[in-house]
């Protein structure tokens, strides 16, 4: 997805050709994927404005019932990227907390925040420039350079390589500096770097927060750097930290 022809270690690294917006691409042509060979899903309507709601005292502002619903019991952080439209690549970024008396706070941001070209989806293909919209855990960490602080699991490799030009010519060099990978279509507890994808090749994969180029991504979310070195210093395993992202009529159903 974003962004990097990354070489696994059984061959000498190179920096090949950057799939923009976010992440690993797998070192060898993946297997060919079970069900349907194209992104014709993303054709489908979009359903119309949801009615207006209102959160009560203590939730997370601006998302409807069935998106709460989506966040798993137990989980007490919640980094929600909500996107300026249905297909603007425009997003802002707020970390949320649960507190047990008080319900859910924000405790970081907001950020100015980046995602797809396209936009968003609630059905994500490989290749389709589109970010995918739900609720997804935030278990493992990497990037080139040193643990900043996080609590996470954090792989630092200089596989985390990010080359070449983005979607309107600024340079991705640095993007992955530090990665979070976002479990979609992934398994949780390895490496961002990791190739499995258990929903199959067709429907994408190697989605992280990594850090801002100035331009959209392929799928990932990007923040400033310095956004993210606070973000992962924030985020703990403990409290079962999720990524609640859409754009925000989505986000409010």
């Amino acid at each position: 997805m974003l962004s990097t022809l990354l070489i696994r270690a059984a061959l000498p690294l190179l920096a090949a050709g950057l799939l923009l917006g976010g992440c690993a691409k797998p070192s060898s042509p993946p297997p060919p994927a079970a069900g349907p060979s194209h992104a014709a899903g993303n054709a489908a309507a979009r359903p119309g404005p949801p009615a207006a709601q209102r959160a009560h005292p203590g939730e997370i502002p601006a998302l409807g019932t069935r998106t709460r619903a989506l966040v798993p019991d137990g989980t007490d952080q919640a980094l929600v990227v909500t996107g300026r439209a249905a297909y603007s690549s425009d997003s802002t970024a707020t970390l949320y907390e649960r507190d047990p008396m008080r319900g859910w706070l924000p405790v970081a941001g907001p950020w100015k925040a980046r995602n797809a070209l396209k936009g968003w989806t609630d059905e994500h293909w490989a290749g389709d420039k589109r970010s995918p919209i739900g609720v997804f855990g935030l278990t493992d960490a990497g990037g080139r350079l040193p643990n900043p602080g996080t609590k996470l699991p954090y792989h630092q490799s200089e596989e985390f390589l990010a080359t070449g030009r983005g979607f309107r010519g600024e340079t991705l060099a640095g993007s992955f500096d530090y990665v979070i990978a976002i479990n979609y279509n992934r398994a949780s507890g390895l490496s961002p770097l990791d190739e499995q994808r258990p929903m199959g090749w067709d429907r994408g994969g190697g989605v992280w927060v990594h850090v801002d180029h100035d331009g959209p991504t392929q799928a990932c979310v990007s923040l400033g750097p310095e956004h993210m070195r606070e973000l992962l210093r924030r985020l703990d395993p403990a409290k079962r930290p999720v990524i609640v992202m859409g754009d925000g009529e989505s986000l409010a159903r």
